[in-house]
């Protein structure tokens, strides 16, 4: 009768269940995986025989014995060392070397070394929330505890090696046994990041792109920032993060998730406590920022799902790699398709980008003189297509900040006053998408359909009249006039204002004319 152990895999940001079988039967000595193993699972053979001889039990290669592991379904590829624990349980289960224990309430991972001890795995946070939903208790190295304790009510039991695991299987005593099962506490407050080392206030001048920030973090609206270099783009995208909201819970696991997949996760950080902050070096290929590989990893735009993405050097990256960005900015996720499968990772970011206005940086500069032709900067500038800058909300301009301003000891406004703003506008937002009955599951304007912009995006006839005037003026397209319509909603908000006013659109054409 074949043994039977659960376990799981990761398929894009989601675990499915899966069935390691183990039989045993007399006959020349063979160990065979079969169910789409991976060469790390296939590996798997050498570490659970060398882990059961360390734990002082017989294994498989001491016997005269064939057996089979059949991992099921056998349509899913396995990947990673991940199947170790399960298998070796299944073994010594089949040949009855430990006793005999009830595993349709149980879920095993984990890597096994030499020595029997366990070492930890990359995705167990999918593999927690599974569990959690199945009501199955996670048995998992002990490295991985922290990960898995932020699943409320999961109940989990931390390994260290394989011996101490059979001891706990093989006990008698049911309530040493549940003493030993941890019940997930979830996450607290307190445990959320919140303290940031750059901060607005330390940034003197630059008012227009402050005033940008602050309307692109309260809508989660894209934006460009073009200027020489010196002039503070970078300090200003990077001051960003601390004028963000706090994560929610549900935004905290969804993040985690992504970096748990990715194997970005450790024992001292089990979980992703503030917004995310990406800033890819602008040689990243399409695959680095847009996820991929034979068994697919989430990218860069996937990393900084619910954060920022930053793009310095805007122009410098690939134009290949820009273009890939096109379709996550619309629909805030990515699908990698492969021959077997299609994966789809969320993708919901801020795109944050700077460049310079040509290949010297001087160009319209009183700062120094460009030494760029006007065939040069025109080739430059075409690095980026259309499509894809009419997908950035904001465009703006960053002069260089006057010697005086440098050294004056006047600060600015502090981060946390502007995100006292920041958070009053979104939790208009979330009042506006996410009423009791009926609510449209979206959490800003950035992610407003058509249908919604019409919804509440009213304006009055005057209004209405100066907008439509300006749109034809500038010949906007049909997607341009939607952006300017969610940013106009924004600027709305901060002001706490119900309706859109003709001075909320003119803010909006503002940043969308000097695009």
């Amino acid at each position: 009768m074949p043994s039977k152990i659960l376990s799981a895999t990761i398929s894009g940001l989601d675990a499915k269940l899966i069935e390691v079988e183990v039989d045993v039967s007399n006959g020349l000595h063979s160990f065979n995986i079969v169910g789409l193993p991976d060469k790390a699972v296939e590996e798997s053979k050498e570490r659970v025989g060398y882990a059961i001889k360390n734990c002082g039990l017989k294994p498989p290669r001491y016997q005269n014995q064939k057996v089979i592991i059949n991992l099921a379904p056998a349509d899913i590829k396995k990947h990673g060392p991940a199947y170790d624990l399960p298998i070796a349980l299944g073994y010594l289960r089949a040949t009855e070397q430990i006793k005999n224990f009830q595993t349709d309430d149980k879920l095993f991972v984990g890597e096994l070394s030499l020595d029997g001890s366990l070492r930890p795995a990359n995705g167990i946070l999918p593999i927690a929330i599974f569990a959690k939903k199945t009501d199955k208790t996670l048995f998992l190295p002990s490295q991985n505890f922290e990960e898995a304790n932020i699943v409320s009510e999961l109940k989990i039991v931390a390994v260290e090696n394989l011996q101490d695991l059979i001891n706990y299987l093989g006990e008698n005593n049911a309530t040493n046994n549940k003493q030993k099962i941890t019940i997930g506490s979830g996450i607290e407050k307190s445990q959320l990041n919140q303290n940031y080392d750059l901060d607005m206030e330390n940034i003197h001048g630059q008012e227009t792109a402050k005033r940008a920030l602050e309307i692109a973090a309260s809508g989660a609206h894209n934006i460009l920032m073009s200027g020489t270099p010196g002039a503070g783009k970078t300090l200003l995208a990077k001051t960003l993060p601390s004028i963000l909201p706090p994560l929610t819970e549900k935004e905290v696991l969804e993040i985690t998730k992504i970096y748990s997949i990715a194997g970005l996760l450790s024992e001292n950080q089990p979980f992703v406590s503030c917004r995310p902050f990406r800033n890819p070096h602008h040689s990243a290929s399409a695959i680095a920022l847009c996820g991929g590989g034979a068994n697919p990893k989430p990218g860069e735009i996937s990393l900084a799902h619910r954060g920022i993405l930053f793009l310095d050097e805007f122009l410098e990256f690939p134009r290949h790699a820009l273009e890939t960005l096109r379709q996550p900015l619309e629909s805030g996720e990515i699908q990698i398709s492969r021959a077997q499968s299609a994966i789809t990772f969320p993708a919901r970011f801020m795109l944050v980008a700077a460049q310079n206005p040509c290949p010297c940086g001087y160009f319209e500069s009183d700062q120094k003189p460009c030494i760029c032709t006007q065939s040069q900067i025109s080739k430059y500038q075409r690095k980026l297509s259309g499509p894809l800058l009419d997908r950035i909300d904001i465009h703006i301009n960053v002069p260089n900040v006057q010697l005086e301003k440098l050294h004056s000891n006047n600060k600015s406004e502090p981060s946390e006053k502007i995100r006292e703003r920041v958070i009053n506008a979104r939790n208009i937002q979330l009042k506006r998408f996410n009423p009791p009955v009926g609510g449209e599951k979206i959490l800003t304007n950035t992610e407003m359909s058509s249908n919604q912009i019409k919804k509440y995006c009213i304006l009055d006839a005057p209004t209405k009249n100066l907008f439509l005037k300006a749109a034809n003026s500038l010949k906007l397209s049909a997607r341009s006039f939607h952006k300017i319509l969610k940013l106009s909603r924004t600027i709305a908000d901060l002001d706490a204002s119900e309706n859109i006013k003709d001075y909320h659109i003119t803010e909006a054409l503002q940043y969308r004319q000097q695009g």
